[in-house]
């Protein structure tokens, strides 16, 4: 498992400040969004201030655990359907049971915070109500939202997306945003280098850090992750994939080997990584567009061994031809 050494990094100063004084001073609106790319810390943001209010209301309360088990009675989290029922479930490889397009928020769920708001607060002022990935909200949901939102309630809503657009602008313009920076490659290359835990994760030795802190894509989760992947690769996956390939022979073995061995979401992961690398030596706009075409294709689930072999085949043709 990959790890940081220091837990209590605070990456995103300027929202911590921000949240820091609407706690001081008590100033809490009635809804938030915390705006930004997955994997900035969005989450973590939340619970921490979550927990700080609630801790300013009942001191004494073991407040920490009750908000990391989610069994606070003055805290509701919502989040969609699909992870859900897989957080029910024993198998705890989200990335492995989730089937793109499939996560909603129902109606049914936002109705739930009426009934919650509408009962008292056992150990706070208020009542808190996170949820997460609030762009995937259907339609009937986010116009019950938006009225539980208009009406007064002794609550404080959270919302968290990567996807602002996809919100109801009449959400948005009731909600304070709480926007989230990307980090910058040095930052990345700052965790990478001096926050990682080597003696519990050791990196591939064929991989790049350079090409880590460009696939992180300015999340220092997404860099944590795509580590943890990319190690459970094979050497041979790796080596066979450090330029284009131009042996049709080769394309369909290695397409078999990666479709074989490889869950989707590792293959999705290594298109990622392949792009940055072939980029980087070929600087080749048609190729990235192809790898772009690859990763569709496998977000779909359509016939990823087959999407491998044409995709590696156009770029080879493409060489050939240039």
């Amino acid at each position: 498992m990959t790890e940081i050494q220091k837990k209590n990094i605070l990456f995103n100063e300027e929202v911590d400040t921000y949240l820091n004084s609407i706690i001081k001073n008590k100033s809490f609106a009635n809804g938030y969004i915390f705006y930004g790319a997955k994997g900035v810390g969005k989450k973590q943001t939340a619970l921490r201030f979550i927990k700080e209010i609630f801790k300013k209301s009942s001191p004494s309360e073991n407040v920490e655990e009750k908000i990391t088990n989610y069994n606070h009675p003055d805290f509701l989290i919502i989040e969609p359907d699909s992870l859900l029922a897989t957080k029910s479930s024993r198998n705890s490889n989200l990335e492995k049971t989730i089937k793109s397009g499939s996560e909603i928020i129902k109606i049914a769920q936002i109705r739930n915070i009426k009934t919650f708001l509408g009962q008292k607060s056992i150990n706070s002022e208020k009542k808190i109500v996170l949820i997460i990935d609030a762009h995937l909200l259907n339609e009937a949901a986010s116009n019950c939202l938006l009225k539980t939102l208009e009406e007064p309630s002794n609550g404080i809503f959270i919302l968290l997306t990567s996807k602002l657009n996809l919100l109801l602008d009449t959400i948005i313009s009731r909600c304070q945003i709480v926007r989230f920076r990307s980090f910058s490659s040095k930052q990345i290359k700052f965790i990478l280098e001096d926050y990682l835990d080597t003696s519990k994760s050791k990196i591939n030795t064929k991989l790049k850090y350079e090409d880590l802190i460009i696939s992180a894509n300015g999340s220092p989760n997404q860099l944590l992750k795509n580590i943890e992947i990319l190690n459970n690769f094979s050497d041979e996956i790796i080596s066979k994939l450090d330029k284009p390939i131009k042996s049709s022979l080769e394309i369909f073995e290695v397409s078999k080997l990666i479709s074989e061995k490889l869950e989707i979401y590792q293959q999705i992961c290594l298109v990622n990584l392949i792009q940055i690398i072939w980029w980087r030596k070929t600087k080749d706009i048609g190729l990235v567009k192809k790898l772009e075409n690859l990763k569709f294709n496998l977000n779909k689930n359509i016939q990823p061994r087959l999407s491998w072999e044409m995709t590696f085949l156009k770029i080879a043709m493409k060489d050939i031809q240039d």
